[in-house]
């Protein structure tokens, strides 16, 4: 199993994501959104896998504007706008092939394993 967490050094759903795959012995990815983001294909394979935007995207940032702009563009441009401000992106973002998860889920992970 190959996993990626995407996701910001200082989130705690982010380390207890990657403590719950160090407890299975499963080899973990880091990748820290600050730093580097998502590639275009990779976010598309998360939207695709997550359903919608609007279950990536984090009500709790600290960008309030961008946030409550988002409600008002069409999905297109959601998508668009989302994908240029990754800081807006729920954290961790988990992936492991075609699959994905936004947000702190172990009961789905569990069915990877």
């Amino acid at each position: 199993m190959n996993i990626q967490i995407f996701g910001v050094k200082k989130c705690f759903d982010t380390k207890k994501a990657e403590r719950y795959f160090k407890e299975r012995n499963i080899k973990v990815q880091f990748i820290d959104m600050k730093e580097k983001g998502m590639s275009r294909g990779e976010f598309n394979s998360v939207m695709q896998s997550v359903g919608e935007i609007d279950a990536m995207i984090n009500d709790k940032s600290k960008d309030k504007e961008t946030v409550t702009l988002m409600r008002y563009l069409s999905d297109s441009d959601r998508e668009e706008k989302l994908f240029e401000n990754q800081q807006l992106i729920k954290t961790p973002v988990v992936r492991s092939g075609k699959k994905a998860t936004v947000g702190y889920c172990p009961e789905i992970w569990k069915n990877w394993e």
